[in-house]
C-alpha cells in the first residue's frame, strides 16, 4: 500500500525542507524530500517538486534523471513555473547538441515567461540561432532582448544636475565663487575639503568639456544602471569620481575641474564586467561595449600629449578607470545572464556559495576602495 502524496500545509513544508537541503548543498536529501511532492494533487506542487528533483538528480550527475524530471514538467499541468522547466529542458538540449530541440523549448519557455524574463530568454534564442547561421533571425531576437521598459533614473537624475551646474558655473553671473567651492582644489583638500573630491564632477572648464563628458555618461551610464540597478550605479559613480580625485590629489598640483574620473571609471567597469562575467546584451549594448577599449585607448593617448592636448588630468581618467576596473571585477552584474550560464549549470555547491556570499564580496570590494581613498588623504602629495 503506497503513502499518500503530501498535500497543503505539509506540501509546503516538505518544499521548504526540500529547499534548505539543496542549500546546504544535501542533493541526495533534497531529491527525496522533492519526489514526495511529485503527483501532488496541487499542480504549482507538483511542477515544483519535478523541477527541484530535476534539479537535485541533475547536480547529483544524474543527467538522464534530470531529463526526465524536465520533460514531466513540461507535460503537466500549467503553472507559473512551467517555463522555467522548458528552460531548463532547453540548455539540457543543447548539451546533447539538440540546437533545433533547445530553440524549440525556449520558443516555449518565451509564451510563458513573466514579461521581465522574456528578454534574457530572446538573448538564448538569439545566440542559438547565431550558432544555426539563422543571422536574420538571431538578430530580430537580439532585438527583442533589449531591456526598453528601463528608465535609468539616476544616470538621467545626474546627467541634469551636472548640466545645469555646469552651465550656470560657466555662463551665470558670480560663477567663479562656486566654481571655487566644488573645483577640486588640492590645497582646500590638504586642509580636509573632502567633499571636493565629489563635487569636482558637478563643474567643468568649458564647454565643450560638460558636453563630451555628458555624451559619455549619456552613452555609458544608462547600460551601468540597467546591468547593476539603481543603487549599485550611484556607488559606482561616486567612488569612480573619488577615485580619480585622490589620483589627480596626488600627483597632480593644479586645480582640476569635470567628471572625467566619474566616466573613466564606467568605462573600465563596462570594459572589465562584459569581459570577465560575459552578461547577455541587446544589439545596442553590445555595440556600445564594444568601443568602450578603443574609447579608453583613444583618451588616454589623447591624454598623454598627441595632438598637443597636454592640459588634460591624465592622473584623474587612470585612477577612475582602475576603481571602474576593480569594481567590475569584483561585482558581477546581479541577475544577468552570462553565455555560460545559459546553457551549463555550475558545479555542486557553487550556485548555493555565490549566492551566499555575493553581497559580501560586493561590499568588501567596495570597503577597500573606500578605504584606499581614506589611506590615499593621508599620503603626503608626490608635488608638495
Amino acid at each position: 500500500m503506497t503513502q499518500p502524496q503530501d498535500a497543503g500545509a505539509d506540501g509546503q513544508r516538505v518544499l521548504e525542507q526540500a529547499r534548505e537541503a539543496a542549500e546546504r548543498g544535501e542533493y541526495d536529501v533534497a531529491a527525496q524530500l522533492y519526489s514526495r511532492l511529485v503527483g501532488n494533487p496541487d499542480p504549482n506542487l507538483h511542477v515544483a517538486g519535478l523541477l527541484g528533483l530535476a534539479d537535485s538528480r541533475y547536480r547529483l550527475d544524474d543527467e538522464e534523471g534530470a531529463l526526465q524530471s524536465w520533460i514531466s514538467a513540461t507535460q503537466g499541468p500549467e503553472t507559473p513555473e512551467t517555463w522555467r522547466a522548458w528552460v531548463a529542458l532547453a540548455g539540457a538540449r543543447v548539451r546533447q547538441a539538440d540546437l533545433a530541440g533547445a530553440a524549440r523549448a525556449y520558443r516555449e519557455a518565451e509564451g510563458r515567461a513573466p514579461l521581465d524574463e522574456q528578454a534574457a530568454i530572446a538573448s538564448r534564442l538569439g545566440w542559438l540561432n547565431k550558432e544555426m547561421g539563422n543571422t536574420g533571425t538571431a538578430g530580430r531576437y537580439f532585438s527583442r532582448a533589449r531591456p526598453s521598459s528601463f528608465t535609468p533614473v539616476v544616470t538621467w537624475t545626474i546627467l541634469a544636475v551636472t548640466v545645469a551646474i555646469g552651465v550656470w558655473t560657466l555662463l551665470g553671473p558670480g560663477n567663479e565663487a562656486l566654481i571655487d567651492l566644488l573645483a577640486l582644489d588640492k590645497s582646500a583638500v590638504r586642509d580636509g575639503e573632502y567633499w571636493r573630491l565629489l563635487t569636482v564632477a558637478l563643474v567643468h572648464g568649458s564647454l565643450p568639456h560638460l558636453f563630451f563628458n555628458m555624451y559619455a555618461l549619456y552613452i555609458s551610464g544608462p547600460l551601468v544602471e540597467a546591468l547593476y540597478g539603481r543603487g549599485l550605479f550611484m556607488t559606482f559613480y561616486l567612488l569612480s569620481a573619488a577615485g580619480g580625485s585622490v589620483a589627480s590629489y596626488l600627483f597632480v598640483q593644479n586645480d582640476s575641474v569635470g567628471a572625467s574620473g566619474a566616466i573613466f571609471g564606467l568605462f573600465g567597469l563596462l570594459f572589465v564586467s562584459t569581459y570577465v562575467h560575459k552578461p547577455l546584451l541587446g544589439r545596442q549594448a553590445r555595440a556600445v561595449t564594444s568601443q568602450i577599449g578603443i574609447l579608453i585607448v583613444i583618451n588616454l593617448v589623447i591624454g598623454f600629449g598627441i595632438m598637443g592636448f597636454v592640459a588634460i588630468d591624465n592622473a584623474a581618467h587612470i585612477g577612475g578607470l582602475l576603481f571602474g576596473a576593480l569594481l567590475g571585477f569584483a561585482i558581477p552584474p546581479r541577475g544577468a545572464a552570462s553565455i555560460r550560464s545559459l546553457f551549463q549549470r555550475p558545479p555542486k555547491d557553487a550556485v548555493g556559495v555565490r549566492q551566499r556570499y555575493a553581497p559580501a564580496i560586493a561590499l568588501a570590494g567596495i570597503a577597500i576602495l573606500i578605504l584606499v581613498v581614506i589611506v590615499a588623504l593621508q599620503i603626503r602629495p608626490f608635488w608638495a
